[in-house]
């Protein structure tokens, strides 16, 4: 750990955050979840939204694929969307579903702001279109093959990344 420069666990819950919010409507495979933690642990995000049935830690299959991360993001469970979106505006954020849909802005091209919450879906079904339209938008990511669906944490590692990497050029 010393030689890759890494934070204890103390020091990286305490150290300061990207203002991003990854939130998982209705994720029904824990390992997803588990992947969207080491996720947002690799790119220091401000945290994780856990809504409805999503599996939340402590959880046998998230601690399997997060490795460690469920310990070191910070995460709130929610029954519902319309709390978690209600908890995020208080706190100043932007909300944009992850879909693809009539107006959605394509990820190479969206700009965000200086707080973005992401709302990731269901793996069959993906964000409820009441979530879509409490958002301030969509954002999609440009697919050129025949299927035009990703794995949810494959979707989400790629959204995030483009996200961090467009506030880090920012700085």
């Amino acid at each position: 750990m010393d030689e890759l420069n890494r934070l204890s666990v103390e020091a990286f819950r305490e150290s300061e955050k990207l203002p991003i919010i990854a939130v998982l409507e209705n994720v029904r495979s824990a390992y997803n979840v588990g992947s969207f933690f080491r996720t947002a642990d690799a790119f220091r995000l401000e945290g994780i939204y856990l809504v409805g049935y999503t599996a939340f830690p402590p959880h046998k299959e998230i601690k399997k694929t997060a490795l460690g991360a469920e310990d070191t993001v910070h995460w709130k469970h929610f029954k519902t969307t319309a709390e978690a979106l209600e908890d995020l505006r208080g706190l100043s954020y932007a909300i944009f579903a992850i879909e693809q849909a009539e107006g959605s802005q394509q990820l190479q091209h969206f700009e965000g702001g200086e707080k973005v919450a992401v709302v990731f879906g269901n793996e069959v079904t993906g964000v409820e279109q009441d979530t879509i339209k409490a958002c301030d938008g969509c954002i999609e990511i440009p697919q050129l093959g025949m299927k035009h669906s990703l794995n949810v944490a494959t979707a989400g590692g790629i959204v995030l990344w483009e996200l961090v990497r467009h506030k880090l050029l920012a700085q």
